[in-house]
């Protein structure tokens, strides 16, 4: 079996996870360079995990012939031209949310791909989880019968140094972007409409900086069903990651994950323990899942499960919620998922 050749592009921690799931993890692949603007993050990520090359330039890694992919974990404002000369390069992509902020520069990066024909697949790890994955087959399977309400429920440990909040493109298109991935995911639809509500409850540097750290999202699918987001900055228990799908028939629902399934029972209290803290835990098996099917859908020329529209949709979505927020009304989204390229 030839090896799939990889270079990662950003080395930050998501770079680190990905490098570390593609060299330890799944068989068969070479890391064979890093790069990124700070070079030393570079150096130091290819001297840990032996990779040969590190690089400040991306463009090396697009040159070399023998990269049959790239995995994209640099900043957001610059994935959409990473993507375009990937694409213009022939290499694979694996991309992190979000594709762009801009559903202009969307649109020209999956033209470029779609003109390329390499493969693409978006980020969005939660789809893989283990837990979230089953809910989505039993829902699919028609165990609850017709879907009524679905509640999704994302919530951090601590929110992120004000210089990140000020570039990530706020919280509905850095945080809950995900969420809405997932309740497409989970329902299999498209949301007709939302409306969004948010606030700034956990640090007023937040609002300052032009963001919320508080939100609530309603929504109504093609089919008639409701749905409900609530993402908060700050949960002072831990990471907390909750799913529900209510249906006719009854109710699937996802729970927090935590360090051991152990509780304690007594006369005076039930005791158990708190939610895992940080992402990088809770969604381990899910990173490794998904960059898995990347590198088979490479090997075996499959379309990633989760790909260029889907990223285009969930900005769509966050974007609607911003204007949402900004004008106190309802939103119509179907008029602009049907131009999806």
């Amino acid at each position: 079996m030839k090896k799939v050749t990889i270079g990662i592009i950003g080395a930050g921690r998501i770079g680190r996870i990905h490098a570390q799931n593609l060299k330890f993890h799944i068989p068969g692949v070479r890391v064979a360079a890093v790069a990124d603007l700070i070079v030393e993050s570079a150096r130091a990520l290819a001297e840990e995990l032996e990779i040969p090359l590190h690089e400040h330039d991306y463009r090396r890694l697009l040159r070399d012939p023998e990269m049959d992919a790239v995995v994209i974990c640099s900043s957001t404002h610059t994935h959409a031209q990473i993507i375009m000369e990937a694409a213009k390069a022939g290499k694979h992509i694996f991309c992190e949310k979000p594709v762009d902020l801009s559903l202009e520069r969307i649109d020209l990066a999956l033209k470029a791909v779609a003109a390329s024909g390499v493969k693409f697949q978006v980020g969005f790890n939660r789809r893989f989880d283990p837990s979230f994955r089953k809910a989505k087959e039993l829902v699919a399977a028609g165990k609850i019968g017709s879907p009524h309400l679905l509640r999704i429920s994302s919530r951090d440990p601590q929110p992120p140094p004000i210089e990140y909040v000020k570039s990530s493109g706020g919280l509905f298109l850095d945080m809950m972007i995900h969420d809405f991935d997932m309740a497409r995911y989970l329902m299999n639809e498209e949301v007709a409409e939302l409306v969004a509500t948010a606030t700034c409850r956990i640090d007023p540097a937040i609002g300052e900086a032009g963001d919320v750290d508080t939100a609530v999202v309603l929504m109504k699918f093609e089919g008639g069903a409701l749905g409900t987001i609530d993402n908060s900055r700050k949960a002072v228990y831990g990471y907390d990651q909750r799913i529900e799908v209510f249906g006719s028939e009854g109710s699937v629902i996802v729970s927090n994950k935590t360090p051991t399934e152990v509780t304690l029972h007594r006369a005076d209290s039930i005791q158990g323990e708190k939610p895992l803290f940080f992402f990088l835990e809770r969604y381990r098996e899910a990173y490794l899942a998904e960059m898995d099917e990347f590198i088979r859908c490479i090997r075996e020329d499959k379309t990633p499960s989760v790909g260029g529209v889907d990223g285009r949709i969930s900005v769509e979505l966050g974007l609607a919620a911003k204007k949402s927020l900004a004008e106190g009304m309802f939103v119509q989204l179907r008029p602009l998922s049907c131009k999806v390229p």
